[in-house]
């Protein structure tokens, strides 16, 4: 199955049984509790050797070989000498010569040959400062498994996860960073530690706002008000490279970084094993979303998600997702590629920040919907976005003109292009609130753009209204 690759539970509390070695790997120690086992059926009998009269032969045996080597050596070059009629002393005992240095040439396959813009090391030093692990309070419902009537109702329990951020800028009074969507769900508390601080004697966490989210491409960008970071800190923190995830060719060598079981900022290496992957996401609510992602054999373990897939120029090329999760499975990690959201990320980036507002006071537009995906899009040639399904009279989307078959693309000047985004949007907004909408709607067998305003409804007027 797949996973997130974002974190959960406190380090100090994991079990043990958690962690196994990476190797050595015995065939037959499958389910044993031995450390070793033998390989297959048959077992050779051997005959004990003293280890001592061992070791005695072989110096023995090495000392006479030495010997008998150097005798020969010397002997050629006195040989080799007289040939040439040099003095032998003088050619056996002088040092060798220096030969010139040659400089190396990258052989050329099928084009202009390139010389490694960077290694390992340099990338990290170069991009680590770019890095934030995320800290994720939220409440959360738990199914109660004991007890009788009311007992059984689901219990509401404070759950803290951890993740990883990349910083993509700042504007006059703001730090901004992207991450997974899913890193920051939910959260009542958002905490922010950056990478130039750990280890720091007295540096803590930052306090984070979101300013916006897109859950069907699975990015967000949250704000760290600039006064809140310690001058020294921030004179530190360095804004990520982004590169171009369009150009990536299978077989170029990565570094994926983050904080990895919420330990702190790790760092590990691979290559891209394939591009274009549509892998198929389940969220906490159940809500399923599928995207296009770079795999990588780069591990990517629980709190690297949000992290930063890089290439060997430091460049993002990528967000680090998700892994697939199997026993029999190794090394297949995905991430977002950055070209793709980048777009998404800007507009993030520009939005107010909004808090969330509460449940009953969300407003509404008045519709039913379906996504257009990328599948569907191809193969009815439609555009990405929210298909309206149906527009309950009287309400919001009506009262606007939108009609059925109109196509949702974006909500108050940012992307949607699935409900899950559209609704992830909405509860920032309050019953009562105006916003544009623009929507791709078909006239004449072509869809053109338009752009509404309207007021939002609240959920009750919406299902008398229906």
């Amino acid at each position: 199955m797949y996973e997130y690759g974002s974190g959960g539970s406190d380090p100090e509390k994991r079990s043990s049984s958690e962690y196994r070695y990476s190797g050595p790997f015995y065939q037959d120690n499958i389910g044993s509790g031995s450390s070793r086992s033998t390989i297959g059926e048959v077992k050779v009998k051997e005959k004990k050797k003293s280890f001592p009269r061992l070791l005695m032969k072989v110096v023995c045996v090495a000392l006479v070989f030495g010997i008998v080597a150097s005798a020969a050596f010397q002997a050629t070059n006195y040989a080799g000498a007289k040939l040439r009629g040099e003095d032998a002393k003088t050619a056996v005992n002088e040092e060798p010569s220096v030969l010139p240095e040659v400089e190396a040439t990258i052989p050329q396959i099928g084009g202009e040959s390139q010389k490694p813009s960077g290694d390992v090391i340099s990338i990290v030093q170069q991009c680590m400062p770019s890095l934030v692990a995320i800290t994720n309070v939220s409440i959360r419902e738990v199914e109660s498994f004991w007890g009788f009537g009311w007992y059984n109702m689901p219990q509401q329990r404070e759950q803290t996860s951890t993740g990883t951020g990349i910083v993509i800028g700042q504007n006059e009074t703001e730090l901004l960073i992207v991450t997974n969507n899913h890193v920051i769900a939910g959260a009542t508390n958002l905490t922010v530690l950056f990478s130039v601080d750990e280890g720091k004697d007295g540096a803590s966490a930052v306090e984070a706002q979101i300013k916006g989210t897109d859950a069907g491409k699975d990015v967000g960008v949250i704000a760290v008000p600039l006064k809140d970071i310690p001058p020294e800190t921030l004179s530190e923190i360095k804004v990520a490279t982004i590169g171009d995830s369009s150009q990536l060719m299978v077989g170029e060598q990565v570094v994926a970084i983050g904080n990895a079981l919420g330990y702190g900022q790790s760092v590990t290496t691979g290559i891209i094993s394939a591009l274009n992957r549509d892998v198929t996401l389940q969220n906490d609510d159940g809500s399923l979303i599928n995207n296009s992602l770079i795999q990588t054999d780069a591990a990517i373990n629980p709190g690297n998600s949000g992290g930063a897939l890089l290439n060997m120029k430091g460049e993002v090329i990528g967000i680090n997702e998700a892994k697939y999760s199997a026993n029999q499975v190794e090394g297949v990690g995905y991430a977002i590629p950055i070209s793709d959201v980048e777009g998404i990320i800007g507009d993030l980036k520009t939005m107010t920040n909004r808090p969330e507002v509460d449940a009953e006071d969300m407003g509404y537009l008045g519709i039913t919907c379906q996504d257009v995906t990328e599948e569907i899009s191809k193969q009815y040639d439609m555009p990405v976005g929210i298909y309206l399904k149906s527009v309950v009279s009287g309400c919001a989307a009506d009262k606007a003109g939108l009609k059925k078959g109109d196509i949702i693309t974006r909500f108050d000047g940012i992307g949607v292009s699935s409900y899950d985004s559209l609704r992830d949007r909405l509860q920032y907004y309050a019953a009562g609130e105006t916003v544009e909408v623009t929507v791709m709607s078909s006239e004449n067998g072509e869809y053109m753009e338009k752009t509404v305003t309207l007021t939002l409804n609240s959920k009750e007027e919406v299902e008398a209204a229906s």
